[in-house]
């Protein structure tokens, strides 16, 4: 008799909690650390304290990952209970999550870790699919091999409004960022090959940028699984964010649409005024930036 399997994730996915709770997906979080204050992300920190901090400090939060004991006791907890367990991690290039993830679960049988390649929802677009498959019975093997095989079809990326948390962060150069601002430059950020990069660089107030955004990611949509898309925003303006589901429905003909708040690791990365439209792919996403 196979075991019955539960879907676990760190708290880089940012699956809004309703979700999380209709596909009973776990989760693991990670570490915040400000001003030497040390917090989870997701449980006693969230994205506006960080904002809030920074505007009033100017002082940004690091990261980082859970280690080896952290998740072999969230592991253990779920095996003592008779789960097989399928593990998802922000990208083993971002952070040390995955490697001590798969240390962890050498200690136990029925334990299967897999690197996203991704952070964000792009991690959650394969969590999800993992936790239907999950909910309709499938054995955690065939979980994990069908979701392994999905990694390099996730397209994530992101429009950032202000350069300054990734210049603060020690992300791009203050050349960079003082020419961006100056030419009033919205980049977009994407996920290729693991890594986060600079495609192509936007022009103009950033609602303005955003619909140009969408249009350019969404009016061919052939090669595009139309099942789901995410919309992920970091404290953009609801009307923004209302507009933009408005044209993401209007553009493409996705089966759902599923708005949701980024978490503190893309929030500390990329500030407020940071939103993405992130989907699956029929086809292998290009390692190569726009």
């Amino acid at each position: 008799m196979s075991k019955k399997v539960i879907i676990t994730r760190d708290s880089t996915s940012d699956l809004s909690k309703e979700t999380l709770e209709a596909l009973n997906i776990k989760t693991l979080p990670l570490g915040i650390t400000l001003d030497n204050k040390n917090y989870r992300d997701g449980v006693d920190i969230d994205p506006d304290f960080i904002y809030k901090y920074h505007d009033e400090h100017g002082v940004l939060p690091k990261t980082s990952a859970a280690n080896v004991a952290e998740v072999t006791d969230f592991f253990k907890e779920f095996v003592d209970q008779g789960y097989a367990i399928v593990h998802f991690t922000i990208s083993s290039k971002m952070s040390s999550t995955y490697h001590n993830s798969v240390l962890a679960a050498e200690e136990f049988e029925d334990v299967y870790v897999i690197d996203t390649n991704n952070l964000s929802t792009g991690e959650g677009l394969l969590v999800m699919k993992a936790a239907e498959m999950a909910r309709d019975g499938k054995e955690a093997k065939e979980i994990f091999d069908t979701i392994n095989a999905l990694v390099p079809y996730v397209d994530a990326s992101f429009v950032i409004d202000s350069l300054e948390y990734l210049h603060k962060g020690g992300r791009c150069s203050a050349l960079a960022a003082l020419g961006a601002n100056l030419l009033k430059l919205k980049p977009c950020i994407e996920v290729r090959n693991g890594s986060m990069g600079v495609g192509k660089k936007y022009r103009g107030k950033y609602a303005m940028t955003l619909k140009e955004y969408v249009k350019e990611r969404l009016t061919d949509y052939s090669d595009i699984d139309l099942s789901r898309v995410f919309i992920t925003h970091a404290g953009c303006d609801p009307e923004l964010v209302e507009e933009v589901r408005a044209l993401v429905a209007e553009t493409a003909p996705f089966e759902e649409i599923l708005v949701t708040r980024a978490g503190c690791t893309v929030s500390a990365h990329c500030g407020a005024n940071t939103l993405g439209v992130l989907y699956i792919k029929k086809s292998p996403v290009s390692t190569e930036l726009l």
